[in-house]
């Protein structure tokens, strides 16, 4: 019997923002979840000059603050692997269903995720559209090994909005869309995305 649907939202959340708030509280509506966890990757083998692990837990921390049935997850793995944190993460949900929340960027990529057929045959996917990548969705899919028992498909809603953005927003110290008010403060306390230039 499952007792809840849980949300695991992955990703370098570098640093968090309006976009990835937004679209995981949409999730949990679409998708009737009881709960949705903001997981941050310690590293990411295709991202450089990332905020220390600690700092974008810290900022993540503030940012949900508002939202009760947002969580965090402060996992030891170095980056999401199937093999090594989907079992940790059925054995402190057991019994629960879990839904994985990504973009459109993440989902093209899929197919190429060494043992994602485990992964797709337990488990559900919820899919943020970026603009442009409503017509390729299919083609993801049909790349992938096994199908999800479940997919959700919404609309990104704040498009415009990027930590790449962000970043540069906070480094200039002007305003930007999507900027938490958290993040801003987080970030000028810890010297964070600065240019010494």
């Amino acid at each position: 019997m499952i007792k809840q649907r849980i949300g695991i939202y992955s990703g370098t959340f570098n640093p968090v923002h309006a976009g990835h708030i937004s679209f995981a509280l949409a999730a949990m509506k679409e998708a009737k979840l009881d709960r949705v966890y903001l997981m941050p990757e310690r590293h990411r083998k295709t991202k450089s000059d990332v905020a220390h692990y600690a700092h974008r837990v810290a900022m993540i921390r503030q940012a949900i603050k508002p939202h009760p049935k947002l969580g965090l997850i402060d996992s030891s793995d170095i980056s999401f692997s199937v093999a090594k944190t989907l079992p940790k993460l059925k054995s402190q949900f057991k019994r629960s269903r879990l839904v994985f929340l990504m973009g459109s960027d993440t989902l093209a990529g899929l197919s190429e995720w060494p043992m994602v057929e485990s992964m797709l045959k337990s488990c559900d996917l919820l899919v943020s559209v970026r603009e442009g990548d409503a017509n390729r969705i299919e083609g993801y899919l049909k790349a992938l090994p096994h199908q999800p028992k479940k997919l959700y498909l919404i609309d990104s809603l704040r498009p415009s909005v990027s930590s790449t953005k962000i970043r540069e927003a906070l480094m200039l110290d002007i305003e930007a869309e999507g900027i938490l008010p958290s993040v801003r403060r987080y970030s000028n306390q810890n010297w964070l995305y600065i240019s010494l230039s």
